[in-house]
């Protein structure tokens, strides 16, 4: 049964939803440019990437079929597309808990 008490409780400790279908890797690959202050990257560099699962150049290659990178052949490139810029300048904050205390 619905309980919005319970509801309200969960719903503060649910992670931030975003409006972007990426996954953990795909975002990784992207924070890396942010990290970096660079619009483009060579495929080594996204291969360098760390990540729990996975890897290598699939999330990059992903990306680019999502139209988030587009790859440079000749250089071994990749570059970062509007949607990428979009989604980079937004600044995700999560929803702070209540501390109970009175801001008065």
């Amino acid at each position: 049964m619905y309980n919005p008490r319970n509801f309200a409780a969960r719903s503060q400790s649910l992670p931030i939803e975003l409006p972007h279908p990426l996954t953990v890797e795909e975002i990784r690959v992207l924070q890396e440019f942010r990290r970096l202050s660079a619009e483009t990257l060579p495929a080594e560099a996204i291969r360098k990437i760390k990540h729990p699962a996975g890897g290598g150049d699939a999330p990059a290659h992903s990306l680019v079929a999502k139209g988030y990178l587009t790859f440079d052949t000749a250089g071994q490139n990749y570059t970062l597309a509007k949607k990428s810029k979009e989604f980079l300048a937004i600044d995700y904050k999560p929803i702070e808990e209540p501390t109970g205390k009175s801001t008065q």
